[in-house]
Parts: structure tokens; sequence; C-alpha cells
């Protein structure tokens, strides 16, 4: 089964994120169909920009915990976007949740409709959003990275602009159509742009997030595995997989 498809229109290459069985969580597959999907990409030189989108109600569950990816290999995807030659754009029109937004914190530009929410839930199983804060904590407001990782709460994504997760939202009252929408100029000003213009100012615009992955990347993978490896973890992911209150709930 794919689980992303390609389609291309006019310079831009849509990767629609469709594995709707564990709710385009990220497996081992998708990561390495994802990242192959990106290299070509960036080496076809009739993309001038990428589109990540998503079939369902959800365009990213976090990581598959049935089933999880290596966390070199979930770095490595996010870095890939963060460097790719060509901007990645985030068309969100449903859920994010946990190592979804570590995905999305990486692309360029993003924009997300009325029924998106958000949550970084990692510290409710035990666990801590560890890999993907090397896209998100530089683009982050610290107060409210401080709220969101520690609570897990929900938020819309009025509030993930606020934060700076998000680029911008469409209206309150609207449909998917609208995130369409909202995308228009968006695109079309990707499309009038030179291929070594977008280069070279995206290089400027994600030298930070880049020197974040280079000098935190391996200390932040091995934070990861020690923490999926603990007891608390593991009671945490299986009172979520059995559907059950963890331990520890007061």
């Amino acid at each position: 089964m794919t689980l992303v498809h390609r389609a291309d229109d006019r310079g831009v290459a849509a990767l629609t994120l469709d594995s709707p069985a564990n709710r385009n969580a990220l497996s081992a597959p998708l990561v390495e169909e994802l990242d192959d999907a990106l290299a070509g990409c960036a080496a076809d030189p009739a993309v001038r920009a990428v589109l990540l989108t998503h079939t369902g109600n959800t365009f990213c569950a976090g990581a598959d915990l049935t089933a999880p990816p290596d966390p070199h290999a979930l770095v490595g995807l996010m870095r890939r976007i963060v460097a790719l030659p060509k901007p990645v754009v985030a068309r969100v029109t449903g859920h994010v949740r946990a190592g979804g937004l570590g995905l999305l914190g990486a692309c360029d530009i993003s924009a997300a409709g009325p029924e998106a929410t958000f949550a970084l839930t990692e510290s409710r199983l035990g666990l801590a959003p560890a890999v993907i804060s090397l896209p998100l904590l530089p683009r982050l407001d610290p107060r409210a990275a401080a709220r969101y990782y520690l609570t897990g709460e929900r938020f819309d994504a009025a509030e993930a602009v606020r934060i700076g997760l998000v680029s911008l939202a469409a209206a309150s009252a609207g449909s998917a159509d609208d995130v369409d929408k909202a995308l228009v100029p968006v695109l079309d000003g990707l499309r009038r742009a030179s291929p070594q213009g977008l280069a070279a100012s995206k290089e400027l615009v994600t030298a930070t997030v880049l020197e974040t992955f280079d000098r935190h990347a391996e200390d932040l993978i091995a934070r990861s595995a020690a923490l999926f490896a603990s007891d608390e973890a593991r009671e945490g992911m299986t009172a979520f997989l059995e559907r059950r209150d963890p331990a520890w709930l007061v």
C-alpha cells in the first residue's frame, strides 16, 4: 500500500499522507515513503514548491506506537524538510498530535482550517516532545511552548498562529475549501519566484533551525530512546492503546 501520493500542478508537488488505518501516524514505512518523496521533489527541476497535505480528518496523529520509526529516521525526515532547497507548505484541515507537530513545525509555511486542533500529548504518556523540539523550539513562543509541552492541552488554529506554529488560519466558520483559498496567494507567490531566489531565501530563514539540528539532534535522540524504554512510558503507552487511565492519574 502506498502511504504517500504525489500529484503535480504547475510547479507545486502535492504530497498527500494517506494512512487511514492509523490516522496518518508516523510509522516507519510512512516516514520512509515521505522522505523518499521529498528527495524526489528536491531532485526534480520542474518542482518549485512542495504542498504537504493529508486524507481524512487527521493531518498526523504523531508517532505510531505500534510501529514507531527509528528516531534517527524521524530526525532525518524533519531535517530534510527544513533543508530542502524548495519551500514546503503544509495544508492542515484536521487534527495534529504529538510528533505530527514536529512535521508541521519543519515546514516553511502552513495553513490550518477551522476543524484543525493541535496538542503535544507526550507528557501524558510518560514521554516528552524530544526530537520534535528541533524544529519547534526555535519557532514557538517560549511561554506557549512551556504551557503546551507540560499540559498536553488542545488548541485551535488561531492559537497555533499566535504561538508561531502555523502561518495562517482560514476563517473560523469556514471549511476545507477556505484553507485552499488562503493558500492561493502563497502558492502563486512561490510559482512567481525563481528557483535560485527561493533556495537562497529559504537558507536565510532556516539557518537557526538547522544549527539546532546539528547541535542537539544526537542528545535528543538519546533522550527519546531512554524515555521510550522506561517503565513509566510503557505504562503510559499501554494505557493509551487499551483506552484506560494510566496508573499515575490522580
